[in-house]
């Protein structure tokens, strides 16, 4: 188990979250003093969580491309409008992880989308760029939850490592639950890659039989 510094609440507000399809609900934004990698995280409150009760959360890393413009590229748009309403109606946290394209940064996303339109999928064309495939670092997670009062939790997560890296780092996870399958024709091959990259076999027994 890893030790991880403190980090504590700076900040807690109210705001009203509207998505395009008619959805809406009433959150708290959560900000932190002393994360380890320095970067401006939030957490999501989403409904009443209970403090006797194991919260839901996710952990959504940031795709600017997929969460604000709509990009049918990917499922992270879907997937972030997904996990708010399950969210929502138990009671737990989305952390909003300034993660953009697991963790290699906006500029190199696009890059990288440059290079898939030659052929590569999305991992190979990380490598193409010298990136590695899945850059991201939960540590910040770990302190925010913390921070949060959270003890055991259910990750909503399609991705074992994200499960893996919580639990070294001290966070107990009763159980990892599936994400819905978000599938375009625009994003067949980004899911297909991320079935054989690191997703993981749980990605993979969800997609049979619903992409071809």
């Amino acid at each position: 188990m890893s030790e991880i510094p403190e980090a504590t609440v700076r900040t807690r507000v109210r705001v009203p979250l509207r998505f395009g399809d008619g959805y809406s609900v009433d959150a708290e934004l959560a900000t932190f003093h002393g994360l380890a990698d320095g970067l401006e995280h939030l957490a999501v409150v989403l409904g009443d969580p209970d403090p006797a009760e194991t919260p839901l959360v996710r952990l959504h890393s940031e795709c600017l491309t997929g969460d604000v413009f709509g990009s049918a590229r990917c499922d992270c748009g879907p997937q972030l409008r997904e996990a708010v309403e399950r969210i929502a109606a138990r009671g737990g946290y989305l952390l909003y992880l300034r993660q953009e394209g697991r963790g290699i940064g906006l500029y190199n996303k696009l890059d990288a989308y440059a290079l898939q339109e030659q052929g590569l999928d999305t991992y190979a064309a990380n490598a193409a760029l010298g990136l590695p495939e899945d850059g991201r670092d939960y540590t910040a997670a770990a302190q925010m939850l913390t921070a949060l009062g959270v003890g055991s939790l259910d990750l909503l997560s399609n991705n074992p490592d994200k499960a893996a890296q919580l639990r070294d780092l001290g966070v107990p996870i009763r159980d990892r639950v599936p994400t819905g399958v978000h599938a375009t024709p625009h994003n067949l091959r980004y899911l297909r890659a991320k079935v054989h990259g690191t997703a993981g076999s749980l990605a993979h027994d969800l997609l049979q039989g619903r992409i071809a």
